[in-house]
């Protein structure tokens, strides 16, 4: 392997790594149909972010948390060589499976490195699953060549605050315990911190509120189904109905409007590059 790479079906440490939630997990959470299905949002809502990329050809560009490929394919249109790297076996195989001219490899964001240095580092919709920021933010450091440029965006401080609460009543009664979300949300002074102590110099950053309508009447759950999977390891089978229709219940004030759900996201994006130091 010319990069540290997450062998296939395990991670280093020997267990499959599931984003943010379990590095030790044994099985792989994520349904490429029900992401690609339901929630293609979280692709289509980020052309504008590859935009801020501006790949240009014969550069080298890195995109972590790729998916199915969906913008690793937008970013290779430019002409620059990219590479897709993601810790989901099942999001690598449908990615090679939709684009078999890019390269995909199966890696874990918070320990990959590669032989050679990369102009750019994409991300989206991904490091609001890490466990450890300053691990993953110094591979992706160590990864660009001096003033590349480092273009993120992903769950900023107060996203998916209604949902959040929500969910996180209504395991709180199934589960007779708290189970707080397993998720990184920073502020922009926060994640500009982590960034700058890893040699990367923040020159743009925002947080942008973007509620975004869930498809169908069972939107919400499918919300659930697709990114809960922290609490529905917990709830036993034979609860999981109960534990929807209370989410649906709580949310409902806040979160059903004209006849749909809504997720209410507010994003974190963050343009950076890496200092000649």
């Amino acid at each position: 392997m010319s990069a540290r790479e997450v062998p296939d079906s395990q991670d280093p440490s020997g267990g499959r790594v599931v984003p943010g939630i379990d590095r030790d997990c044994d099985t792989d959470q994520w349904s490429p149909d029900l992401y690609e299905g339901k929630h293609s949002f979280v692709w289509k809502l980020a052309a504008s972010v590859v935009e801020l990329l501006a790949p240009k050809p014969g550069e080298r560009m890195l995109d972590v948390g790729c998916g199915t490929g969906q913008l690793t394919a937008r970013i290779a249109e430019s002409g620059a060589d990219v590479v897709g790297i993601d810790n989901s076996p099942a999001m690598i195989e449908e990615a090679r499976r939709h684009y078999p001219q890019i390269e995909f490899r199966l890696a874990d964001a918070h320990d990959f490195e590669f032989d050679g240095r990369f102009d750019g580092v994409f991300s989206n919709a991904a490091l609001h699953w890490i466990t450890d920021p300053n691990q993953v933010v110094a591979c992706i450091s160590r990864a660009l060549t001096p003033g590349g440029r480092f273009v993120c965006e992903f769950g900023g401080d107060g996203n998916i605050r209604y949902l959040v609460a929500a969910i996180e009543s209504a395991s709180h009664r199934l589960l007779d315990k708290p189970a707080p979300h397993p998720w990184y949300f920073p502020s922009i002074a926060a994640f500009a911190s982590v960034l700058e102590r890893h040699k990367l110099d923040v020159t743009q950053a925002a947080l942008i509120d973007r509620p975004t309508p869930l498809e169908g009447s069972d939107g919400l759950r499918n919300w659930v189904r697709m990114f809960g999977q922290y609490w529905l390891a917990q709830i036993p089978p034979d609860q999981h109905e109960q534990f929807f229709e209370q989410v649906e219940e709580i949310s409902r004030a806040n979160l059903f409007k004209d006849s749909l759900w809504y997720a209410d996201y507010r994003r974190i994006r963050v343009i950076a590059r890496k200092t000649h130091a």
